[in-house]
């Protein structure tokens, strides 16, 4: 292995010998087996009964569902393909409009306990696209009980913007979504809540719509157990394919139709220094995932891929649906578009011998001024994805911020202190088969602080700002949630 020393040397790195590592400190994840594994899955998938809507014959009645009216698959359907695209767990997320918690609770969940019955080794969630008070869409996923359904019809009833009727403009308000969070956080069980397509509504960067970096905040600091996080990279990203798969430029990825995704991914997740370091940088425990967003698929029409078919975030979890749904609020996650890698076990341990290790979602503690010793492992699987490309991991990059405390404003979406702090290639990793190995060292840490991982399969140092047409599955990247370092 070849290494630029005087560049490691620079940056305060060190490259160790991957196997005398190994030898030190066993697997990733503690050294030890859990039983957890990373289970692939999506949180954000529509069906028939994200219905479009029709007037009633009287109009002083609500208007009338339209099944089908704005996705055209089944919620089996939906198990099915997850299962095909690679997929263990999956939640079914519709959305509506006036009374649509009736909808959700009458008709789409018998079609969720049938996908279960014919789709048995799928985990399959009961869920919720919220339209968000004051804000654009979120997930919400109930935990998996026999109650799940009175939950759900409950919460929606509750608190989806555009349930009642005649239609209430006090429950648009963002202080309503807070509102809704404490609620939420009281209950035996809490559902998880995922911001979802962040930016769509941007008109800019930094320029953000309905969704913004104060409202985020607010959502976190209400419920930090169950508003947990926020689309990394959202769904329809087949949006600049025709059914044949040629370009198709008079639409852009995801649906970003304002200001564009980067690399397929949301603005507040892509830029470096930006609004999730501004988060992570505040010590918020606030993570990323990707999803399908799936209404219809491209070939049929739609701008969208199935589930699992492009994007997948992986939890690191047992095979159970409270594990699944605790790896979501401890941020054992990883995403990965286009299949790009489909494992990152990563490990951060104090050098000094004796000191616990932490991994992906997790933290370190260590006495200013030690070591910190960092392993990935990475499976960057051989043979072709599901857009008939091979890719191949062609950088890694390690990108470091401080914790600074508490944001100097509410609308801040900066962390000045994040960078990337090294940029890993072939030259500095070993393969072996499908799986990459690197191990680096954090020389005298001063102050607390935390990683990251990005990966990419293209040669461009910063995601671009995608273009319509583009085609997505030449632009593949992975990110991991953060691994924080406190110094005591």
């Amino acid at each position: 292995m070849r290494l630029n020393r005087l560049l490691i040397s620079a940056l305060g790195l060190a490259l160790v010998a991957p196997g005398a590592l190994a030898h030190e400190t066993g697997a990733p994840h503690g050294g030890h087996d859990d039983g957890r594994t990373w289970l692939a899955g999506d949180h954000h998938v529509h069906s028939q009964f994200s219905v479009d809507w029709k007037p009633a014959a009287d109009p002083a009645q609500p208007p009338e569902p339209v099944i089908g009216g704005d996705s055209s698959n089944t919620i089996p359907t939906n198990a099915r393909m997850a299962r095909k695209y690679g997929l263990s767990w999956m939640a079914a997320t519709d959305h509506g409009g006036p009374n649509h918690s009736r909808v959700n609770r009458d008709l789409a969940y018998p079609e969720v306990l049938k996908a279960r019955r014919e789709v048995p080794d799928l985990i399959l969630f009961f869920g919720l696209e919220l339209n968000t008070p004051g804000a654009d869409h979120s997930s919400i996923i109930v935990p998996s009980t026999p109650a799940e359904r009175d939950d759900l019809t409950d919460l929606e009833h509750r608190f989806d913007k555009f349930e009642a009727w005649p239609m209430d403009p006090a429950r648009d308000k963002e202080s309503r979504m807070v509102e809704a969070l404490t609620y939420m956080k009281a209950l035996p069980r809490p559902p998880v809540v995922i911001a979802h397509h962040p930016s769509r509504s941007a008109k800019g960067l930094g320029q953000y719509g309905q969704t913004t970096p104060a409202e985020l905040r607010d959502w976190n600091d209400a419920a930090p157990q169950v508003s947990v996080g926020m689309e990394g990279a959202p769904g329809h990203q087949a949006a600049g394919l025709n059914p044949d798969g040629s370009p198709r430029t008079e639409e852009k990825r995801g649906a970003y139709r304002q200001h564009p995704t980067y690399g397929g991914f949301d603005q507040m997740t892509a830029r470096v220094g930006g609004f999730w370091d501004s988060m992570l940088g505040e010590g918020r425990r606030w993570w990323i995932t990707a999803t399908s967003d799936s209404h219809r698929h491209y070939t049929d029409g739609g701008i969208d891929f199935w589930p699992g078919e492009y994007a997948k975030t992986y939890v690191r979890a047992r095979k159970s649906p409270d594990d699944i749904l605790d790896g979501l609020r401890a941020g054992r996650v990883f995403v990965a578009t286009g299949d790009l890698v489909s494992s990152v076990d990563l490990e951060v341990r104090p050098v000094a011998r004796g000191g616990p290790a932490a991994g992906i979602g997790g933290e370190v503690t260590l006495a200013r001024g030690q070591d910190v010793r960092i392993t990935l492992r990475v499976r960057d699987p051989s043979g072709e994805n599901f857009g008939g490309r091979t890719p191949e991991v062609k950088r890694i990059d390690l990108i470091r911020g401080d914790l600074t405390g508490p944001a100097p404003r509410r609308s801040a979406d900066e962390n000045p202190t994040a960078r990337v702090e090294r940029r890993f290639t072939a030259a500095d990793w070993v393969r072996e088969g499908e799986v990459i190995t690197l191990t680096t060292t954090l020389r005298n840490v001063q102050a607390s602080g935390y990683i990251r991982l990005r990966g990419a399969g293209t040669d461009e140092a910063e995601p671009a700002m995608d273009v319509p047409g583009e085609n997505p599955w030449d632009d593949l990247w992975f990110y991991a949630n953060p691994v924080f370092i406190k110094v005591r």
